[in-house]
């Protein structure tokens, strides 16, 4: 049974990362995989939920927990690339992929996602139609995705602010939960993952431990691949204001700001 669900779980994200790469070729952007990339995770999730037996607390509180994050996550990346084309990152993988990216992206891109996606949504197939009670992992499980999700969002309405006023042109966001870290965005994030896969264990117990592959794929792909890492490669170079902004503020744990050591 867990077998067949998971499959079922993969070949949805997959199907939801198959029709964004036809959109993409239409409309040559492969960054729309950022748009649906929260609903290719939770996606199975909810599957998952839905197709065991019953409806358990446990499973209607991941369930509102996933769905919160990722309609507020796509929505936010949509409203934030509208109209701005191909995001920089996607070229430059176009650019080094070509000829024919359009047909290699459908794996370089929407197909790697897919199955990325799907082993992130781990935490709620371990969960899925658990007869256990609700318990301690459980509520600390729902108040670190809580924080997590209230957080990014609180760090992405701050930057969306700031960079509104026409004031605050060529200047780095080191204000509101941006002067404690680099990327409040991910942080939060990561903290959602976390904190589901501490319900994955309340549901299975020791059984919920190979779960752990979630919260450290999230993370690591946060802070190495597609996160932290990625958009920090130039900026310095791009922004040299933004490299002391760098010595002074951390760059993923929230953390008092540092002194910046002298020129």
């Amino acid at each position: 049974m867990t077998t067949t669900l998971a499959a079922s779980g993969l070949a949805l994200a997959l199907g939801i990362s198959l029709l964004t790469w036809f959109a993409s070729l239409a409309r040559r952007d492969a960054s729309l995989a950022d748009r649906v990339w929260s609903l290719m995770i939770v996606g199975p999730g909810l599957l998952y939920l839905a197709l065991r037996p019953g409806m358990p607390a446990r499973d209607l509180t991941m369930a509102v927990l996933g769905a919160a994050w990722a309609l507020r996550l796509g929505l936010y990346v949509t409203w934030r690339n509208w109209g701005h084309g191909e995001d920089r990152r996607y070229r430059a993988i176009r650019e080094r992929n070509e000829p024919n990216f359009a047909w290699k992206s459908v794996y370089l891109v929407f197909g790697l996602q897919g199955v990325l996606a799907w082993l992130v949504s781990a935490p709620f197939l371990a969960a899925a139609g658990s007869p256990r009670p609700f318990g301690w992992l459980d509520v600390a499980g729902v108040a670190l995705a809580a924080f997590g999700i209230v957080f990014e969002a609180v760090g992405d309405a701050q930057l969306a602010r700031f960079k509104a006023d026409p004031a605050h042109e060529g200047r780095v966001m080191d204000r509101g939960l941006w002067r404690y870290t680099r990327h409040p965005n991910y942080f939060g994030e990561a903290c959602v993952w976390w904190g589901l896969w501490l319900m994955a264990l309340g549901a299975a117990g020791a059984g919920g431990l190979w779960t752990l592959v979630s919260p450290l794929l999230m993370t690591a792909l946060l802070l190495k691949v597609s996160g932290v890492s990625l958009l920090e490669k130039d900026i310095g170079e791009r922004r040299p204001a933004y490299r002391d902004y760098i010595e002074r503020t951390s760059a993923f744990v929230p953390a008092p700001p540092r002194r910046a050591p002298p020129r």
